[in-house]
């Protein structure tokens, strides 16, 4: 069995609030909580968004927090990070693809395949011909395996007014080389800082909370000059893929921990 933690957007910063949460306080709960309860992961998945503000500090003090997980971590950038900073800073799977944060993993069981959907400067993702051609190349080396593909945007709309023109721009080509595929595929996205699942073909996609602060849900309506993080806990996920069954199941650690919401 495989068996993996999921964290998304930690939104890490060496010193301050983030829209009045602490980032420290929250990923060092998610950290405890990790290291207290899923111990025997196998892995830690980031999707994406590890900073706030892309910067060799804030990667470094980031990489500190992160080195008391007991197990390696893949993380993969949002649009908040830098690559070359990740690569640089971070400890990274290996091989990973020139250029770029996108990587393969053989779990056993399945393939993790963490991609690369960063336009520096964008708030949106799209994956270029060569990230496109590596992830064929790949799907084609998994032929018959369980396939779990990671990204920070969404390759698909999840009905959230104000956050899906921020997606995956191509992500109908992503979703037609997965769906060639002979193989069970799981989608695991970040981005949106909201639990959302969505099923387009026979391809599931899941969303989850960010470690930091979570977006309104779309109703009521909202804009991002009225913008407040929704009072809800933060959460991670433990995903288990058992020969062709995947499980994805969400954690509210800081309520678990403290009875409570914390900074």
């Amino acid at each position: 069995m495989v068996k993996l933690v999921w964290m998304s957007d930690l939104h890490f910063n060496a010193d301050g609030l983030v829209l009045g949460h602490d980032p420290k306080v929250r990923l060092r709960a998610a950290v405890d909580f990790v290291t207290r309860h899923l111990a025997d992961a196998d892995h830690c998945l980031i999707t994406g968004d590890l900073v706030e503000d892309a910067t060799d500090e804030n990667y470094r003090a980031l990489a500190r927090e992160l080195a008391r997980l007991p197990m390696p971590i893949c993380p993969l950038p949002g649009n908040h990070d830098d690559r070359g900073m990740m690569a640089r800073l971070l400890d990274l799977p290996r091989p990973v693809m020139s250029d770029y944060v996108q990587y393969a993993m053989d779990l056993g069981d399945a393939v993790l395949l963490c991609l690369d959907t960063l336009v520096p400067g964008q708030d949106y993702g799209e994956l270029c011909k060569a990230r496109l051609a590596w992830l064929h190349d790949q799907l084609r080396n998994a032929a018959g395996r369980t396939v779990l593909v990671a990204m920070h945007h969404p390759p698909v709309t999840l009905g959230l007014p104000m956050l899906d023109p921020d997606n995956l721009r191509n992500g109908s080509a992503v979703l037609d080389l997965l769906a060639a595929h002979d193989g069970n595929v799981q989608i695991l996205a970040g981005h949106v800082h909201r639990p959302a699942s969505a099923v387009t073909g026979k391809i599931p996609i899941r969303t989850i909370r960010s470690i930091l602060y979570q977006a309104p849900p779309p109703v009521p309506d909202w804009d991002w000059d009225s913008f407040l993080p929704a009072r809800e806990a933060p959460n991670l996920a433990v995903v288990t893929v058992q020969k062709t069954q995947i499980t994805i199941q969400d954690l509210e650690f800081c309520l678990f921990e403290t009875g409570g919401a914390l900074p």
